[in-house]
């Protein structure tokens, strides 16, 4: 079935979180994404169920990761293989996750799995038999206000820099580096080195250059850039490894989430969860296609929330509503 392309939608705002004007429509001359939409391909278990699509992910084997808001008692962490089948679960009974949000592989290989429930980041590495915690960023159930500026009053101590309000993603640099978008309430974006030493930090609430309504996703590609989904703001931010403006991209709707292709010339994937779509862009901002639109019928989304593109030119998405996962896969001769 081909992807339908509809006219966006408003979403209804949330009552906890304000929210800015909807998605701008695309031209009407920019052309459909050449994918046919496939659901319902997971294969869970009897009595494990699928929840809020917070999260998705792919491995370079493609196994596919799913990060689902399950409730006390679920497993909010599958995996599965390529062909659907039901691998295994990590983190079963962490504490670490209250609310699902985003996965990520770092370039090592590794998890990471962000948790705005509880203001976590936490990294996940295979030891030959399972998946275990190596390094958490961000303490549960602690969270610092608006500002990002709370002192723990008992110790004495400012641990600002390192502790976030409802973060949102995370980034790998070249060199290892973390790129934490602290997204919902502090408005920044938190590097760390691979260790999880605090590096810096940078960006504030605001629509000027290098600030923020909601960094909603972040990704970095193989120079070493880093785009920030600004995605109150509909705009896409472009910095350099240390966090220097460079440009941003207004042209794409809201990013709800990013992916960035493995091809020789790659192109990144948007997924706009206000107008419910996806498009597709170079490197350099310039729309390409795009495709979906509001529904619950197969090639349209309800809060799509997360994008992967994974290295066999497949596209993963996560929807929050309708508690899927969907896998737009080329057509043939599509590329």
């Amino acid at each position: 079935m081909k992807l339908k392309f509809l006219l966006p939608i408003t979403l209804m705002a949330s009552p906890l979180f304000a929210q800015g004007p909807p998605s701008k429509p695309l031209p009407a001359s920019l052309p459909k994404l050449p994918y046919h939409a496939v659901t319902d391909f997971l294969k869970f278990p009897r009595h494990m169920y699928m929840s809020e699509g917070a999260g998705i992910e792919v491995d370079k084997s493609g196994n596919i990761y799913v990060f689902s808001r399950v409730g006390e008692g679920g497993h909010p962490l599958m995996v599965f293989d390529h062909d659907g089948n039901f691998l295994d679960t990590i983190g079963d009974g962490l504490y670490a996750f209250q609310f699902p949000h985003q996965l990520r592989f770092d370039h090592e290989g590794a998890l990471w799995a962000v948790d705005d429930g509880s203001n976590m980041a936490v990294k996940f590495v295979f030891n030959g038999t399972d998946w275990r915690p190596a390094l958490t960023l961000g303490r549960r159930s602690e969270p610092f206000g608006d500002d990002g500026l709370v002192v723990n009053r008992a110790a004495g101590l400012n641990f600002s820099n390192v502790m976030f309000n409802m973060p949102t993603d995370v980034a790998f640099g070249l060199n290892g580096e973390v790129y934490v978008a602290d997204g919902y309430k502090n408005s920044r974006v938190q590097k760390f080195d691979k260790n999880g030493k605090f590096v810096k930090s940078w960006g504030r609430r605001g629509s000027g250059k290098g600030e923020f309504w909601l960094p909603h996703a972040i990704i970095t590609d193989s120079k070493g850039l880093v785009y920030v989904g600004d995605r109150e703001n509909a705009r896409i931010q472009v910095f350099d490894a240390d966090g220097n403006y460079l440009s941003e991209w207004d042209n794409v709707g809201k990013p709800w989430a990013m992916c960035i292709t493995s091809e020789a010339r790659p192109s990144m994937f948007i997924a706009d969860g206000n107008a419910n779509r996806i498009v597709k862009v170079d490197l350099e901002g310039q729309l390409l296609g795009w495709g979906g639109g509001p529904g619950k019928a197969l090639g349209e989304f309800n809060n799509i929330h997360s994008i992967v593109c994974a290295p066999n030119g497949e596209i993963y998405t996560s929807e929050t509503q309708n508690y899927r996962i969907q896998k737009l896969v080329p057509d043939s001769g599509a590329h």
